[in-house]
């Protein structure tokens, strides 16, 4: 497609978390692509965080997939070469049907992701459940997501989310936990912010074992031990039913096993011993439970924190418990509320991207629906059991019982819990096919097929958010070299392995498949109903497809949509009655011990994304968190030897992790926190996956990402440097880095055990500077172990280089400055040697607002000269904080440190 047959504005969707916020993106004649918000999204009313405004900067060709690869000799010997489409889908095709045919459909899987459409998504799971014949496909939704998914299908009867974000808005009582939403779902957050802000009597409670930026706008943090969340809301639903602020009538009539649920909380009735297991404050706890019981219109929104465990579904179930007994669900303002992680982690739900469950919310086990599917589909066969969940697909690859498998938009060998075992399984599994849009990534690398898919702004497609509105997302970029979008490259595959119904017009084709599907006998015949049902939808036209508006499903006819589910008090069980379940308090999978003292926590920060393939491209999402790092208590740092600034390693028993340590301020002791989105491709030894317990949950299947027993100890090095380059470099001498992204150019974070008088001797190379004759200008201080060094072209800085004993190192964010100018003058010369700018002001400090670049420095200055007040006056005065606001906490810090007594 040429560029000018593209409309020049386009309104898509986000491809971040799941608030799945509108985007307007609009493709200048040069190219370059303006990213706006979408005033008439539902979801997001026209906001977008940071993430979402720097889409634009990550559209860009290099480092992409752009062919077909082929690697001959296996993933530890062979080189990649470029190959034909023919010849790529012939091999897939006749690898998978090879081991099919001599082992039997079991021995292939898909592990395909929430970074999908659902179009791509629906033709996945078609080919493997209903024509391959295996559950065999897993997502990385099973990461995140699976735990809410488990609790809906027992409480509810069907994978449902009851309500819609204005609740979040209209609730007297928002009950945020596990979740840091301030930096994971920036939007929604944001709308939460304003409506307290309107009403100031409503109430915020944060439940989590740190004290994040979400905690900025709550009325009551309870810092909830690691693991505990069960015991907690055991212990509310036991005071609800003695208390008696319980709904009978409800319960009586809607509900069914409340008894059960109750003997089940056991010491649950015991305030002080809940308080004691949980480490909380007993009044604090008490002033919770009083709160929660009092207030009607209660919304409680759970995320990674509650759902990344080993114990994540009765957890979810817990919470359900709660809402059901007081009657608090489906109605304005109320409601238990799963806040998903992906653009598109409830579109694979819908078509059963999970490997326990069908397309169109029907199950697997349920003889009558798996025929349903297989008449509907014309499939030879229907995978008749569940297939292999993410971690255990993974441990099949290496015991040999899986031979065959395909990625698609994923990054396992980063994400997956025990992440060096997951690279044992690729390395030696007998075929891996990868789909992506990236080259180079840890888990490509073991591939011996690389397939080039198209990536956002480029594919056509639907994804659903968290409170199931579908929205579209449209191309606005011609599809680069060779790639195609992921639901074609499936099919083609079908195809040569003989199989039909794979022959689709394009993506409005699949959607409308996925439609009459998910209505398709729905109901009939004695069948109970399903609330999934988007047959309205079904029958449109190319045009009417691309025109599609977000709609909040079930959309059971045509202009229908439903913001609110079990209104009417009729669940999804075949008797119209949720579940009350009954959910046992119990340890995480692995306790703390004398060799493992410490509980690791793993999360996002706020500006980054997953394994950083999109947002580590964008300059200005570099400077906020630039560096991997483990946050932990002074106190726990002073004990095992580690200092803050310096690197350290955190080890478990099943792999390690090298990063900074910080004293963030809001960890408790015992505890020590890793951010998950470092690669192999952005640092020397920060892939947090490897030291992450590879325990789950028995029911979901999803990894304890946030109880893991580790140790840490000082990672010795003789000097700690930085290196800013216009240039890619070969980092031989680090025997630490981490890789960073500037505006025209690189920063590397270096660390080495060479000494610092040897820098003089390799820093040339390193640099690559071979010319004897270069712009070469440098400064030593052996005394004081410090070595600076720069190269320069016709005057223009091309390179320079800091190296020290000790943590003294010059500012970043000025020196960066530098790559601004055309031609440097001597006294910058001298300056960028002194490692400092000689006009105040001149290093704004690392950033805090991303979205207008400001950095520390610049807002405590502004903040004492204006002598400002509140966060409002430091947006009027420097912009920071006045687009998507995930700063305002850390201004509101900023505020505080200089009002504090000196």
């Amino acid at each position: 497609m040429k560029l000018s047959a593209i409309p020049t504005t386009v309104k898509t969707t986000c491809p971040y978390c799941g608030v799945g916020c509108g985007v307007k993106a609009q493709l200048g004649q040069d190219g370059a692509v303006t990213i706006a918000g979408d005033e008439a999204h539902p979801a997001s009313q026209g906001r977008l965080c940071v993430k979402g405004t720097a889409l634009g900067e990550t559209v860009g060709l290099q480092g992409r997939l752009l062919a077909p690869m082929l690697r001959e000799d296996g993933p530890l010997r062979g080189q990649l070469r470029e190959a034909s489409w023919d010849e790529a889908l012939d091999r897939v095709a006749e690898g998978f049907s090879r081991i099919i045919a001599e082992h039997g459909p079991d021995a292939v899987a898909l592990y395909v992701s929430g970074q999908l459409l659902t179009e791509d998504y629906y033709v996945a799971n078609k080919f493997m459940k209903g024509f391959v014949g295996s559950a065999n496909i897993d997502t990385n939704s099973r990461l995140c997501m699976s735990a809410a998914v488990a609790g809906h299908k027992r409480a509810f009867g069907e994978d449902l989310v009851p309500g819609c974000y204005d609740d979040l808005e209209l609730a007297d009582l928002l009950v945020l936990v596990g979740s840091n939403a301030a930096w994971c779902h920036p939007t929604l957050y944001q709308r939460i912010v304003r409506a307290k802000e309107a009403r100031p009597a409503m109430k915020i409670v944060v439940i989590d074992p740190r004290r994040t930026a979400t905690c900025d706008i709550a009325d009551l943090h309870l810092p909830i031990k690691p693991g505990t969340d069960v015991w907690l809301f055991n212990g509310l639903l036991a005071y609800l039913a003695q208390q008696q602020l319980v709904d009978a009538a409800f319960i009586k009539a809607h509900t069914a096993g409340l008894a059960d649920a109750l003997a089940a909380a056991g010491q649950g009735g015991n305030l002080l011993q809940v308080a004691r297991t949980c480490r909380l404050d007993p009044q604090q706890l008490r002033g919770f439970y009083e709160l929660f019981g009092r207030t009607e219109k209660t919304v409680t929104a759970f995320t990674m924190g509650v759902n990344q465990s080993s114990s994540g579904a009765d957890k979810v179930n817990s919470i359900i418990n709660c809402h059901l007994a007081t009657g608090r669900i489906g109605k304005p303002g109320m409601g238990p509320f799963s806040l998903t992680g992906q653009p598109n982690a409830m579109g694979g739900r819908e078509v059963g991207g999970l490997a326990n469950m069908l397309a169109a919310h029907m199950e697997l086990e349920d003889a009558a629906q798996r025929a349903l599917l297989q008449d509907f589909w014309q499939a030879p066969r229907t995978a008749d059991k569940p297939g292999l969940k993410a971690v255990d697909l993974f441990r099949a690859i290496e015991e040999g019982k899986v031979k065959a498998v395909w990625i698609m938009a994923t990054n396992p060998l980063v994400s997956l819990p025990d992440a060096d075992a997951a690279r044992r399984a690729l390395q030696q599994c007998e075929l891996v096919v990868a789909s992506d849009i990236v080259l180079g990534t840890d888990t490509n690398a073991a591939a011996h097929v690389l397939l080039p898919a198209l990536g956002w702004g480029e594919k056509e497609g639907t994804v659903t958010n968290s409170e199931r509105c579908i929205s579209r997302q449209r191309a606005f970029l011609a599809a680069p070299g060779k790639a195609r979008p992921d639901w074609q490259i499936i099919g083609e595959v079908a195809k040569r392995m003989g199989f039909e119904g794979f022959d689709y017009a394009g993506p409005h084709a699949i959607f409308d498949e996925h439609a009459r599907l998910s209505a398709w006998q729905n109901g009939v015949d004695g069948q109970r109903r399903r609330a999934f049902d988007i047959g309205g939808l079904a029958g449109l036209q190319r045009a009417d497809y691309d025109a599609m508006e977000p709609v909040q499903w079930p959309v059971p006819a045509a202009g229908t949509s439903t913001a609110r589910l079990f209104g009417d008090g009729r669940f999804a069980h075949a008797d119209g009655r949720a579940r009350f379940v009954p959910t046992v308090a119990r340890a995480p999978a692995h306790a703390p011990d004398a060799d493992y003292p410490l509980v690791l926590n793993t999360g996002r920060v706020r500006d980054q994304w997953h394994t950083m393939t999109r947002t580590g491209r964008a300059p200005r999402l570099a400077g906020h968190v630039p560096e991997p790092f483990i946050d932990m208590h002074p106190q726990d740092a002073l004990l095992w030897g580690v200092r803050e600034g310096e690197l350290a390693r955190v080890s478990s028993r099943w792999g390690a992790a090298v990063a900074r340590v910080q004293h963030g301020g809001g960890i408790a002791r015992g505890s020590v926190f890793m951010p998950i989105h470092w690669s192999g491709q952005t640092a020397s030894d920060a892939r947090v996956g490897a030291v992450v317990n590879p325990a789950v949950d028995p029911v979901s299947g999803e990894p304890e990402f946030k109880h893991t027993p580790v140790r840490i100890e000082p990672f010795g090095v003789n000097w700690y440097g930085f290196v800013l380059s216009r240039v890619e470099l070969p980092l031989l001498e680090a025997a630490h880095w981490t890789r960073i992204q500037g505006a025209g150019f690189l920063r590397y974070e270096i660390a080495g055990r060479t000494k610092v008088s040897e820098a003089a001797g390799w820093a040339r190379a390193l640099l690559g500077v071979t010319d004897e004759d270069a712009d070469w200008i440098e400064a030593e201080d052996r005394s004081g172990g410090v070595y600076r060094a720069a190269h320069l072209v016709e005057g223009r800085i091309e390179a320079c280089l800091f190296v020290s004993a000790r943590q003294d190192l010059p500012a970043r964010a000025w020196l960066a400055g530098m790559f601004d100018r055309d031609r440097l003058t001597p006294a910058d010369r001298i300056n960028l040697l002194s490692g400092r700018a000689r006009e105040q002001g001149a290093d704004p400090g690392p950033t805090v607002c991303s979205c207008f670049g400001v950095g520390r420095n610049t807002i405590a200055i502004a903040i004492r000269a204006h002598g400002l007040k509140d966060a409002a006056q430091v947006t009027a005065c420097v912009k920071a904080g006045g687009n998507c606001g995930s700063c305002v906490p850390e201004i509101r810090a900023l505020l505080g440190e200089a009002c504090a007594p000196v």
